[in-house]
């Protein structure tokens, strides 16, 4: 029998493979790790653990924070607070930037992070998740600020999430493909499962929230229409809709077996480009999927092009299996020129 290989394993080998896995990225990236399983045993604990519930507080987007929310942002901001070569942290739940006290001159890295992805989900005991994504800081001076943090999703060293479900899994890409490690509780470590995950360019499953269906602009109907009239439609095959209302649920299944993301932008909000949040959940699920040969898009452009210039920015977002993506972006390109005709 092969012997398991650890997180710390993998990225030592993926350094002497590739060269770019820095010891201080290798460091940062293992320091989220454990993070992480600290995270798990609080989710695991429920509500033995005291830990379910609302807060009775509001986070910066105004969104209703839950126990979790807080307890898991207070988890990765101790654990990284002394990170050596880690600059700031940046979270979907605090309004500004962190600074890290740093021990070195200057750090070299930036951390974001949606501390827990599906909050809606805790209290009935569906899958949730940890999504990060790590910068370098380009920026040669030795302070930082949120400027720093305003860079597009092509630049990341670094990203991943944890899916804290039936196994506590880590999905990582240090820009050559994606890996899976599963946590042995036994041990205590993170093992590798799964790596060179790949999409297949074609599926037969959609994800999308079909209860906001009468406010979504008509490329999404469109595309959502042929997917629901099956053989008997354009489309000539049969679709099956998953929604799990986790991001990193739906996207670990898209990782998994294929599929296509949807969460675009609709009427209720004209004058937002979506819900979810481009530096702390679009960027990193964006470079899990193109690492494993998918695609993403706001539904106009590659969603890891797009130049932030608001550190809680939002996005719409579609991804999965490349031929769907494209095809649901050609939608909406053709509906732009047909209004500018």
């Amino acid at each position: 029998m092969a012997q398991p290989v650890s997180l710390t394993r993998y990225l030592v080998e993926q350094h002497r493979k590739h060269g770019h896995i820095t010891s201080e990225l290798r460091l940062l990236i293992e320091v989220v790790a454990r993070a992480c399983k600290r995270i798990a045993i609080s989710v695991n604990k429920g509500a033995l653990g005291e830990v379910l519930g609302s807060a009775g507080s509001e986070n910066v987007q105004g969104e209703v924070q839950k126990k979790l929310d807080i307890i898991s942002n207070e988890v990765l901001i101790e654990a990284n607070e002394w990170g050596g070569h880690l600059a700031a942290m940046a979270s979907e739940e605090m309004d500004s930037i962190h600074v890290v006290p740093n021990r070195y001159p200057q750090g070299e890295f930036l951390l974001l992070f949606d501390p827990l992805d599906g909050s809606s989900n805790i209290d009935v005991n569906v899958s949730i998740g940890t999504i990060f994504s790590v910068l370098r800081k380009v920026n040669n001076q030795r302070g930082v600020s949120e400027e720093d943090f305003l860079q597009p999703g092509k630049q990341q060293a670094a990203a991943g999430y944890c899916v804290y479900g039936p196994q506590t899994t880590l999905v990582l890409t240090v820009g050559d493909g994606v890996a899976m490690f599963t946590l042995d509780r036994e041990t205590g470590s993170f093992v590798l499962t799964d790596e060179d995950v790949s999409i297949p360019e074609d599926t037969k499953e959609f994800a999308i929230n079909m209860s906001n269906m009468r406010h979504w602009a008509p490329p999404v109907t469109r595309y959502i229409d042929e997917c629901l009239a099956g053989k008997e439609g354009s489309r000539g095959k049969d679709f099956n809709m998953r929604w799990v209302a986790s991001m990193v649920a739906d996207v670990h299944r898209i990782l998994t077996r294929g599929g296509v993301f949807l969460y675009p932008w609709d009427r209720r909000e004209p004058n937002k480009p979506g819900k979810l949040r481009l530096m702390y959940e679009a960027n990193p699920m964006a470079f899990l999927i193109e690492q494993a040969g998918g695609a993403a898009t706001n539904g106009e452009r590659r969603i890891m092009d797009i130049v932030p210039t608001a550190l809680h920015e939002r996005v719409a977002v579609m991804l999965g299996s490349k031929n769907e993506v494209e095809r649901v972006t050609r939608y909406h390109v053709e509906a732009q020129g047909q209004q500018a005709g």
